[in-house]
């Protein structure tokens, strides 16, 4: 029982410090913007983009609809993480979504539109943040997890 809970409290530090991470930086660069504006910083700069869609800009000028999504796969991934027991599920790769869908969640529904800001310099690739460095992370570690465990999978 005591493991139990400890993961629960892992999952929720998870959660807490990437969302937190996520939120803290798009003020810090809102408040700073004027002087990190197309900073040059190792490999990548600081650029601003307003996405009114979903990655990649996906369903732009969708924000009812992509906050509905948010809301909901936020209940439905804390359902897996905290309520439905499964080992085959890793609850550290999904804790790491949730942190990055509320993170990006939350900008989308009180602003309308998600803060990015890292543009990687020596590759053309869209303007990111924090939240969606977070998800991928996570789905990494779903990836890893499906391929390492996959006979368990098969079952």
């Amino acid at each position: 029982m005591k493991k139990y809970l400890n993961n629960k409290i892992n999952y929720f530090a998870i959660i807490l410090i990437f969302c937190s991470l996520d939120q803290f930086s798009k003020i810090y660069i809102n408040l700073n913007l004027n002087k990190l504006l197309n900073k040059d910083l190792l490999i990548f700069t600081i650029e601003f983009v307003r996405n009114y869609g979903a990655a990649f800009n996906i369903l732009s000028g969708s924000r009812l609809f992509l906050s509905f999504i948010s809301v909901i796969s936020t209940i439905i991934l804390s359902y897996f993480i905290f309520i439905r027991e499964n080992k085959l599920i890793n609850k550290y790769g999904l804790s790491f979504i949730l942190a990055g869908s509320i993170g990006n969640g939350i900008d989308r529904i009180l602003n309308g539109y998600v803060i990015d800001f890292i543009k990687i310099k020596f590759i053309d690739f869209p303007v990111f943040n924090i939240a969606d460095i977070v998800i991928n992370i996570g789905v990494l570690i779903l990836m890893i997890s499906y391929f390492r465990y996959k006979n368990k999978f098969d079952e």
